[in-house]
């Protein structure tokens, strides 16, 4: 019997299931570990966009990481939506008292139907506070040029140099998603002091990609405990999430920017 890993998400949810925690669980459950959870918002969202957020107090926040961090053992975690500058400096304390061996920090700031998702004061503290706590991050091009306070990437050198900019903020490593470039293809780079490597992915044809990025997230978060090193965990997870997005249309859930198949493998 192959060991069991047990993740932990940092999130906020999303009612239509495709993002958040709930997309997290589907993911940690997709690849072979067990899902915990610590909920920093109530998020009312569809297909269709963001209704409405519900900021829960840091000291709540808090209290579930308490709660899940001094009785459970957890071999990794995945932050994703935190909000508010209270959130995440809260989050950065526990995860200093209770050391995970692999954090990923998607540095989720905007939802895929363009609604804000983290306050701005707040970009400061995720950037300074909780960034070099990280293992590893994973920004698309908008949000690297936020934390970096410069102008989005638009080719694949600007990728690169975005990259190793970001590395000098405190992480140990970090992906730059190129689904924003122009072209058929959205190539990803994994950038650490040690390499640069170039992932490639053909475009899928679907419009179905709500909740790619907290799902990429929580499938590193789910598989690298299994894998000698990042490398191999980002070829596993890319892997994984192409065919969750080949599979996307065969779900119909919502009228707007549906979800990825997280269980295409099963259903």
């Amino acid at each position: 019997m192959s060991r069991i890993y047990y993740a932990l998400s940092i999130a906020g949810t999303d009612p239509s299931g495709g993002a958040g925690i709930q997309a997290d669980l589907k993911t940690f459950s997709a690849l072979g570990a067990y899902g915990t959870t610590v909920v920093t918002s109530l998020v009312a969202q569809n297909t269709r966009g963001v209704q409405s957020v519900y900021p829960i107090d840091a000291a709540f926040v808090v209290a579930q990481m308490e709660s899940v961090l001094s009785d459970a053992r957890i071999d990794s975690a995945k932050i994703g939506m935190l909000g508010q500058a209270s959130v995440i400096r809260a989050v950065a304390a526990k995860l200093q008292k209770y050391p995970i061996p692999w954090l990923v920090l998607d540095t989720v700031m905007v939802a895929k139907s363009g609604d804000a998702l983290l306050d701005e004061d707040a970009v400061t503290s995720l950037r300074d506070i909780l960034l070099p706590l990280a293992s590893i991050i994973t920004p698309n091009l908008p949000e690297a040029a936020v934390l970096l306070g410069c102008a989005p990437a638009v080719d694949e050198h600007q990728m690169r140099l975005q990259g190793r900019a970001l590395l000098t903020l405190g992480c140990q490593a970090v992906v730059m998603k190129g689904g924003h470039l122009a072209g058929g293809a959205s190539p990803d780079w994994l950038i650490s002091p040690e390499y640069e490597l170039r992932f490639d992915s053909a475009r899928v044809a679907t419009r179905h990609t709500h909740g790619t990025g907290c799902t990429l997230s929580a499938a590193l978060a789910a598989l690298r405990p299994r894998y000698d090193d990042w490398p191999q965990t980002l070829r596993a997870a890319k892997a994984w999430l192409q065919q969750a997005l080949l599979h996307a249309d065969d779900l119909r859930v919502g009228q707007g920017i549906g979800p990825v198949h997280h269980f295409h493998e099963w259903w």
